[in-house]
Protein backbone atom coordinates (compact mmCIF):
# COMPACT_ATOMS: atom_id res chain seq x y z
CA UNK A 1 0.00 0.00 0.00
CA UNK A 2 1.22 3.43 -0.83
CA UNK A 3 1.54 6.19 1.75
CA UNK A 4 -1.14 8.30 0.00
CA UNK A 5 -3.70 5.46 0.17
CA UNK A 6 -3.00 4.91 3.87
CA UNK A 7 -3.41 8.64 4.53
CA UNK A 8 -6.76 8.66 2.72
CA UNK A 9 -8.00 5.63 4.67
CA UNK A 10 -6.94 7.24 7.98
CA UNK A 11 -8.73 10.44 6.98
CA UNK A 12 -11.90 8.50 6.08
CA UNK A 13 -11.77 6.56 9.36
CA UNK A 14 -11.26 9.76 11.34
CA UNK A 15 -14.21 11.42 9.59
CA UNK A 16 -16.48 8.47 10.34
CA UNK A 17 -15.43 8.49 14.00
CA UNK A 18 -16.09 12.25 14.23
CA UNK A 19 -19.55 11.85 12.72
CA UNK A 20 -20.40 9.05 15.16
CA UNK A 21 -19.14 11.14 18.08
CA UNK A 22 -21.35 14.10 17.04
CA UNK A 23 -24.34 11.79 16.61
CA UNK A 24 -23.81 10.36 20.10
CA UNK A 25 -23.43 13.87 21.59
CA UNK A 26 -26.65 15.08 19.91
CA UNK A 27 -28.56 12.13 21.38
CA UNK A 28 -27.11 12.74 24.86
CA UNK A 29 -28.07 16.45 24.70
CA UNK A 30 -31.58 15.64 23.45
CA UNK A 31 -31.15 17.62 20.25
CA UNK A 32 -33.32 17.11 17.20
CA UNK A 33 -36.31 14.88 17.23
CA UNK A 34 -39.93 15.67 16.60
CA UNK A 35 -40.83 18.46 19.01
CA UNK A 36 -44.57 18.94 19.57
CA UNK A 37 -46.88 20.50 22.12
CA UNK A 38 -47.84 17.69 24.47
CA UNK A 39 -50.86 19.14 26.26
CA UNK A 40 -52.41 22.29 27.74
CA UNK A 41 -49.95 22.42 30.64
CA UNK A 42 -47.05 22.30 28.20
CA UNK A 43 -48.36 25.18 26.08
CA UNK A 44 -49.14 27.22 29.21
CA UNK A 45 -45.53 26.80 30.30
CA UNK A 46 -44.30 27.83 26.84
CA UNK A 47 -46.44 30.99 27.05
CA UNK A 48 -45.12 31.79 30.53
CA UNK A 49 -41.55 31.29 29.30
CA UNK A 50 -42.18 33.67 26.40
CA UNK A 51 -43.92 36.45 28.38
CA UNK A 52 -43.68 36.36 32.13
CA UNK A 53 -47.15 36.65 33.66
CA UNK A 54 -49.08 35.68 30.53
CA UNK A 55 -51.88 33.55 31.97
CA UNK A 56 -54.13 32.16 29.25
CA UNK A 57 -57.83 31.80 29.96
CA UNK A 58 -58.58 30.23 26.59
CA UNK A 59 -56.37 28.18 24.34
CA UNK A 60 -56.51 25.91 21.36
CA UNK A 61 -53.79 23.52 20.22
CA UNK A 62 -53.15 22.58 16.62
CA UNK A 63 -54.18 18.97 15.94
CA UNK A 64 -50.60 18.04 15.09
CA UNK A 65 -49.19 19.79 18.17
CA UNK A 66 -47.12 22.18 16.06
CA UNK A 67 -48.64 25.37 17.45
CA UNK A 68 -51.32 26.96 19.59
CA UNK A 69 -53.31 30.13 20.13
CA UNK A 70 -53.82 31.47 23.64
CA UNK A 71 -55.90 34.37 24.98
CA UNK A 72 -55.45 35.98 28.38
CA UNK A 73 -57.91 37.99 30.51
CA UNK A 74 -56.75 41.27 28.92
CA UNK A 75 -57.70 39.96 25.47
CA UNK A 76 -54.11 39.58 24.28
CA UNK A 77 -53.63 36.68 21.87
CA UNK A 78 -50.38 34.77 21.64
CA UNK A 79 -49.29 32.46 18.85
CA UNK A 80 -46.95 29.69 19.95
CA UNK A 81 -45.42 27.80 17.07
CA UNK A 82 -42.69 25.32 16.42
CA UNK A 83 -39.54 26.93 15.13
CA UNK A 84 -36.92 24.32 14.32
CA UNK A 85 -36.36 22.15 17.38
CA UNK A 86 -37.89 24.68 19.78
CA UNK A 87 -40.96 26.85 20.16
CA UNK A 88 -41.31 30.56 19.52
CA UNK A 89 -44.13 32.82 20.66
CA UNK A 90 -45.41 36.23 19.60
CA UNK A 91 -48.37 38.38 20.54
CA UNK A 92 -50.78 39.07 17.71
CA UNK A 93 -51.81 42.70 17.44
CA UNK A 94 -53.90 42.66 14.29
CA UNK A 95 -56.21 40.35 12.39
CA UNK A 96 -54.98 41.64 9.02
CA UNK A 97 -52.62 38.66 8.67
CA UNK A 98 -55.34 36.09 9.44
CA UNK A 99 -56.83 33.76 6.85
CA UNK A 100 -59.45 31.05 7.42
CA UNK A 101 -59.72 28.03 5.13
CA UNK A 102 -62.27 25.57 6.55
CA UNK A 103 -60.53 23.95 9.54
CA UNK A 104 -57.23 25.73 8.95
CA UNK A 105 -56.38 29.14 10.35
CA UNK A 106 -53.30 30.95 9.08
CA UNK A 107 -52.02 33.68 11.37
CA UNK A 108 -49.02 35.97 11.45
CA UNK A 109 -47.94 39.04 13.35
CA UNK A 110 -46.45 40.90 10.41
CA UNK A 111 -42.90 40.18 11.57
CA UNK A 112 -41.04 39.06 8.46
CA UNK A 113 -38.70 36.62 10.21
CA UNK A 114 -41.43 34.99 12.31
CA UNK A 115 -43.57 34.30 9.26
CA UNK A 116 -47.11 33.06 8.88
CA UNK A 117 -48.21 29.82 10.47
CA UNK A 118 -51.14 27.56 9.63
CA UNK A 119 -52.90 25.74 12.45
CA UNK A 120 -55.31 22.84 11.98
CA UNK A 121 -57.90 23.74 14.62
CA UNK A 122 -60.85 21.72 13.36
CA UNK A 123 -64.21 23.29 14.20
CA UNK A 124 -62.47 25.77 16.52
CA UNK A 125 -60.83 27.49 13.53
CA UNK A 126 -63.97 29.50 12.72
CA UNK A 127 -64.47 30.51 16.36
CA UNK A 128 -60.89 31.73 16.72
CA UNK A 129 -60.92 33.48 13.33
CA UNK A 130 -64.02 35.35 14.37
CA UNK A 131 -62.56 36.33 17.74
CA UNK A 132 -59.33 37.56 16.16
CA UNK A 133 -61.29 40.23 14.31
CA UNK A 134 -61.37 42.17 17.58
CA UNK A 135 -57.60 42.58 17.52
CA UNK A 136 -56.24 45.93 16.46
CA UNK A 137 -59.57 47.74 16.86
Amino acid sequence: MSGALIAQLLQLGGSILAILALWWLAIKLGLGGDVRIRDEDHVRQLAEDAIHGFAPEELVIDRAGMGALLRDAAGRVMLVRRHGGQFAARLLDSHSFTRLDRNFLTVANGEKHFGAFTLDLGEDAQIWASSLRRLGT
